[in-house]
């Protein structure tokens, strides 16, 4: 049974299929491996049998057709003249429906179970077929798991047929020109396939279908909500035991007798947090797990959730995170994997972006336009990153087509559904630069604050549409901006018209806002590309854009000196940021900065903005030791009117010094030199 709780006008669709929130680790079978294929542009598949057939080609899920070769292959050639394409380019590129079909055998021990076909991610539109039979939903997530119940078409202990049609073309409108990125050929591609988990889930006939776990710092408590699921035509009765803490150091929490009625039941209680709580920060990334045991009769089910004992709150025009000043030290992830076009669904892959992005510093992700999958928070959780997600629409049109705004609500309470139990997602914008009826953004962040009081909200990761300065809405727990109604909020507003100046900041641009700023996409200085970066796109896209550089190159007798403009460009690249960062630092008012980008950006006319390139490796050009010693938790801060005297001046300066580490700083001794070269 699917129930719907509706919100406002559109509502959350939280009690569906809502089987992704937890393990069921109890029975699986793992469908990874060879399945047949078939590219269906015509859409003549359906019509001539396809759900019955099985394809002459073969390639492996999870993965994509461009990881198979299949589609239409690139012609293009690096051109001397201005580029054919401004960005990176799929080796291979396919839009349409694409069928995949294997065979499988339900083991006979599951002839009394729920079985449930799992599809991790995929772009866009799916559909399921049973040896031909047509499973009736229909799902179109492009940022959670799609999940059928096939359990009315399977014969265990059989031989059957199972058959999923991927359709990746745009079903709403929610990327102007393609550039959101979620759904873009710009950094990730519109891929066809399956990526991540592909599995059959055994549930009985009475299950647990979703657990979220709210944390109460002040109170010492954790509020538990269930949902359970019986798919008996009676009602059942069963106990609930909860066990949480910190691994051996555990409390079980006595039977909860209840009654389960057919369909969805949901539960909500509260539990105490046993002894000292332990915080969850980028200092102590300390984890929970919340166990939840659901017995009747006949049925039994458990599953666990991990989450943190924190709290993050916007305080004036502060954040405080557990009661202490926080500041966001970010930069963005759009999506850019060059080698899979598609981002890693492995702890493995997200344990090189954050640590990478540890090591030089940083504490926060803003994720542009798309939210990343379970293993990138499941690592944000265990180092303590600070995640900004966001909604996959960067559109100019909010508002305006009816069921593109339904189809966020249903992203929106799927992300609730999928992640909202990691402590590492912070923050939620609703998408990009978004413009239009900001009323219907309005609706939306009212309607998930009232559900979920877990992040902190923004309608829009900063806009253009109404000039300068009539953010924020009444109902953002913070501001994304570059700017004011009185003055600029980043370096390139400034560096361009202004000598170099130590001793200023954007205090009267602030001046004014009672809720946390945070500055939209600074840096943005452009290093010359590393022409020995080809060699590394070894996957399914082509730096034809580099290539063209390099032939420019040759053809003017110039290619020997291209890392000196590597190295030229990013020395003076590494200063801008460097004052960048420190202006924010210096700023009462300003609770965080977001960089575009620490890493490169190969999209939208390869801006290549990063000091390291986009498979976040360093360009030689500074190291993260030197980086981190102005972007950290404490940082000394120097002001001074100038960045040049003459030996008849002198100079003055006032110390100053930036601590977000976490905790207060007494008897603290600050030690300084002057070096003329390597002599003091």
């Amino acid at each position: 049974m699917i129930t719907i709780k509706n919100f406002l006008r559109y509502g959350l669709l939280l009690n569906g299929l809502t089987f992704g929130a937890v393990g069921y680790a109890q029975e699986k079978l793992d469908l990874s491996g060879k399945w047949s294929v078939a590219l269906d542009s015509l859409d003549i598949g359906e019509k001539q049998g396809w759900p019955t057939q099985y394809f002459k080609q073969s390639m492996l899920l999870p993965g994509t057709t461009d990881d198979a070769g299949l589609g239409t292959a690139n012609t293009l050639k690096p051109a001397l003249q201005k580029p054919q394409v401004s960005h990176l380019t799929r080796k291979h590129a396919y839009l349409g429906s694409a069928w995949y079909s294997k065979a499988i055998t339900i083991p006979t021990a599951w002839d009394k179970k729920r079985v449930i076909l799992k599809l991790e991610r995929t772009i866009w539109k799916t559909n399921v077929w049973v040896d031909g039979q047509k499973v009736e939903l229909e799902e179109n997530s492009i940022i959670a798991p799609h999940f059928y119940d096939i359990t009315p078409y399977l014969k265990a202990g059989k031989e059957q047929q199972i058959t999923i049609r991927v359709d990746n073309r745009k079903l709403f409108d929610i990327s102007t020109d393609n550039m959101g990125h979620a759904y873009t050929d710009h950094t990730q591609i519109i891929w066809n396939g399956v990526i991540g988990e592909i599995s059959l889930q055994a549930l009985d006939q009475v299950n647990l279908s979703d657990i979220q776990v709210f944390p109460d710092l002040v109170r010492k408590i954790v509020r538990v909500k269930v949902k359970a699921h019986n798919f008996d035509s009676k009602a059942i009765k069963g106990t609930l035991n909860v066990q949480i803490g910190q691994q051996a150091k555990n409390e079980i929490y006595p039977n909860k007798e209840l009654v389960l009625n057919p369909g969805v039941t949901e539960l909500e209680y509260e539990y105490p947090i046993a002894g000292d709580v332990k915080t969850w920060s980028e200092f102590t990334p300390d984890l929970y797990t919340c166990e939840v045991f659901l017995k009747t009769k006949k049925h039994q089910s458990k599953e666990n959730v991990r989450f943190g004992m924190r709290e993050f709150a916007s305080r004036g025009n502060a954040f405080e995170l557990n009661g202490m000043p926080v500041f966001l030290r970010g930069t963005l992830e759009c999506n850019i994997f060059p080698l899979t076009g598609h981002p890693p669904m492995d702890k493995a892959g997200w344990e090189k972006v954050f640590m990478t992005a540890k090591e030089w510093g940083l504490n926060h992700i803003r994720f542009h336009s798309w939210c990343p999958p379970k293993a990138a928070f499941d690592v944000a959780d265990e180092i303590g990153m600070y995640l900004q997600v966001e909604l996959p629409v960067w559109s100019l049109t909010i508002g305006q087509d009816a069921p593109t705004t339904a189809f966020l609500y249903q992203e929106a309470s799927r992300m609730i559904r999928e992640y909202g139990n990691h402590p590492s997602f912070m923050m939620w914008s609703m998408g990009n630069e978004l413009q239009g009826d900001m009323k219907t953004l309005n609706k939306l962040v009212d309607s998930l604050k009232s559900v979920d009081k877990r992040h902190l909200y923004a309608n829009t990761s900063y806009t253009f549409e109404s000039g300068h300065g009539d953010r924020p809405e009444y109902n953002d727990d913070f501001l994304i901006t570059q700017y004011t109604k009185d003055g600029w909020v980043r370096g390139q507003g400034v560096f361009n018209s202004k000598s170099p100046a130590f001793n200023t900041n954007y205090e009267k641009a602030v001046a004014n806002f009672q809720v946390p700023i945070v500055t939209h996409e600074i840096g943005q200085y452009a290093v010359y590309p590393n022409l020995k970066e080809i060699d590394k796109y070894t996957g399914v896209l082509e730096p034809i854009n580099f290539k063209a550089v390099k032939k420019d190159l040759e053809k003017k007798g110039m290619l020997g000196q291209a890392d000196s403009f590597t190295s030229a460009s990013g020395k003076l690249a590494a200063i801008l940021y460097k004052e960048e960062i420190e202006r924010a630092l210096k700023t009462g008012g300003i609770s965080g900065f977001q960089l575009l980008d620490l890493h490169d950006f190969p999209g939208q006319g390869t801006a290549l903005v990063g000091l390291l390139d986009a498979f976040w490796d360093s360009k030689g050009v500074i190291d993260a030791k030197t980086f981190s010693q102005f972007n950290a938790p404490i940082v000394p801060l120097l002001h001074f009117p100038k960045a040049t005297y003459t030996n008849s001046e002198r100079f003055e300066a006032q110390i100053a010094v930036s601590n977000y580490g976490g905790k207060i700083l007494k008897n603290q001794e600050i030690v300084w030199r002057i070096k003329d070269g390597e002599k003091f």
